[in-house]
């Protein structure tokens, strides 16, 4: 028995409202160790500046990147993708969910002013 053109219809609609629901932020690219922390497309991960901590607290996580980029679209792109993962905007650069926080810290690449170093940083909360 086949469904008919209405049920197909439906059927079709729902998978596509899952698929939205479920598509990966961003380009789906995250920073290393952190499968819940987008990294911003143009940006590019700096290894150097990866760290993790356990605490009684609970865990530090430090991330850098850079890329040609200015301090507002890198804000802008964080506010937007951060909420669907759980994060609650506080302030301009700074989020929290559950126990943790997370703050975005922005600074002019010394060598190339049009580069942007974003430096993330998860403490407990």
């Amino acid at each position: 028995m086949t469904p008919s053109r209405p049920a197909r219809r439906g059927l079709a609609v729902l998978v596509a409202v899952l698929l939205a629901c479920c598509a990966p932020v961003g380009d789906g690219s995250f920073f290393a160790g952190l499968d819940d922390l987008p990294l911003m497309p143009g940006l590019t991960e700096n290894p150097a500046e990866r760290s993790s901590f356990d605490s009684a607290a609970g865990r530090i996580e430090l991330r850098g990147a850079a890329g040609p980029a200015t301090a507002e679209a890198i804000l802008a792109f964080y506010a937007d993708t951060l909420p669907q993962l759980g994060w609650q905007r506080l302030a301009g650069d700074l989020f929290a969910r559950g126990g943790e926080r997370l703050r975005l810290d922005l600074a002019p690449a010394p060598e190339d002013r049009r580069h942007m170093l974003l430096r993330i940083v998860i403490t407990p909360g």
